[in-house]
């Protein structure tokens, strides 16, 4: 056997967890996201599974400009009572849909060792879409937590239908699309 055929075996890929866009604002507005406290229930089951993993928690908070609900600096931009931050997690704010548009966070998880990326939080059609498309793009083995994130819906479309309809079109080609119940943290093996 020739040992300078073989490749070499690569590291385990360490996972985080990103949540977007849970904040005051998002959630107290005149059409609340769909199934509100059962997707902050699930964000939360994946806070505590990410910790007792040791993997990093990270929570997006969108910036918008003065007067909107998500205005930096007023209370409703605060991240959402009840949902469980601790002062070691990575807190960031972003102005755009992507939570890598000039904010840090692909050099911050690249730091950090990260390659996994699991994805929660709001909205399903906005910034969570993004995540996961953007991230595939810069290399992250994509994970979207099917029933921990939500959308308010559209004109055209009810939530139900917008989350269903993201939850196979990201499970398709850019994340491995998973209920909360069946996400890890733990190490996963790269692919050979």
């Amino acid at each position: 056997m020739n040992a300078q055929a073989q490749s070499p075996i690569p590291p385990p890929v360490r996972s985080a967890l990103l949540v977007i866009d849970v904040q005051k604002g998002l959630f107290s507005g005149p059409v609340p996201p769909h199934r509100a406290d059962e997707v902050v229930g699930n964000i939360n089951r994946l806070i505590a599974k990410a910790r007792r993993a040791g993997a990093p928690v990270c929570f997006a908070q969108h910036s918008g400009p003065p007067g909107t609900p998500v205005e930096p600096g007023c209370p409703t931009w605060a991240l959402l009572d009840g949902l469980d931050v601790d002062a070691a997690d990575h807190v960031f704010s972003k102005t755009r849909p992507s939570v890598f548009w000039q904010t840090g966070l692909d050099a911050w998880l690249r730091a950090a060792g990260v390659g996994r990326l699991v994805v929660s939080g709001l909205k399903t059609d906005y910034c969570v879409d993004t995540a996961c498309r953007v991230g595939f793009e810069l290399g992250y083995r994509m994970v979207l937590a099917a029933d921990a994130h939500s959308t308010m819906g559209s004109p055209v479309l009810s939530p139900d239908a917008v989350i269903a309809h993201h939850n196979h079109l990201l499970g398709s080609l850019f994340a491995r699309c998973v209920p909360t119940a069946e996400v890890s943290f733990d190490a996963e093996d790269a692919p050979a």
